[in-house]
Formats: C-alpha cells, structure tokens, sequence
C-alpha cells in the first residue's frame, strides 16, 4: 500500500501545519531527589508548573494531609522499571516517613505530589 496516495495514484495535501500547542513536548520524567520545578508557557499564555525531582508528599492520614518524606519508590504498576529507577508516578506504591502510601496525582503534570497512606 501507497502510503498517503488516493486509489487513483494521487497524493493527499495537507491543508494546514501543525500549530505549536499541537506539537508533542518532551516527556516528563519525575525523579526522587531535592526539589526542582519547572515553569513552563501553556496555552492563553497561562503557566504551568510541574516537578522534575521531588522528595516531599502531601500524604493523606485520617483525612489529614501532612508533609511527607519520600524515602523509595517501591513499585509501580505501569513498569516495574520506574521504581528501579525511583520515577514518581501516578499510582507507584512509595515509602515515606508516615508509611507506605500511593502517589493519586500526576506530578508531571503538577508542581507537587499527593498521596494516600495504605498501611504502615
């Protein structure tokens, strides 16, 4: 098959470019180490804020939020690789100095990282 041609042998044409808010960025890779943001442009000229390091979890206990050391990545669900290489991500089990807790939020995608305790 002619990728991109009509069935009569004709090429198809783009009627546009690919707008810049269109594009693909770069991913995102959230690491366990001192804190360090990144502030980027969004769409309407807002800001985004997301994480590149963190060490720090706003853990929830007993429906307190509280500050959190992060200690490991234990395990993460999507790819046993991410904890091996300490990847904070949405869902990964973490140790912190509360306990065992699961991230809820996507820090690359915000500037801070939740999580709920599952155990002690």
């Amino acid at each position: 098959m002619n990728y991109g041609r009509k069935i009569t042998g004709g090429k198809y044409h783009k009627f546009r470019k690919t707008r810049k808010l269109e594009r693909k960025g770069q991913e995102k890779r959230v690491f366990l180490g001192e804190l360090k943001r990144k502030i980027i442009r969004i769409l309407g000229g807002n800001k985004k804020t997301f994480v590149l390091k963190s060490d720090i979890a706003n853990v929830i206990e007993k429906g307190k939020a509280k500050k959190a050391k992060i200690i490991n990545v234990e395990e993460t669900p999507q790819n046993k690789f991410f904890a091996r290489q300490n990847r904070l991500v949405k869902g990964a089990i973490i140790l912190t100095s509360l306990g065992k807790a699961r991230i809820t939020n996507r820090p690359s995608q915000e500037g801070h990282v939740n999580a709920v305790l599952i155990g002690k």
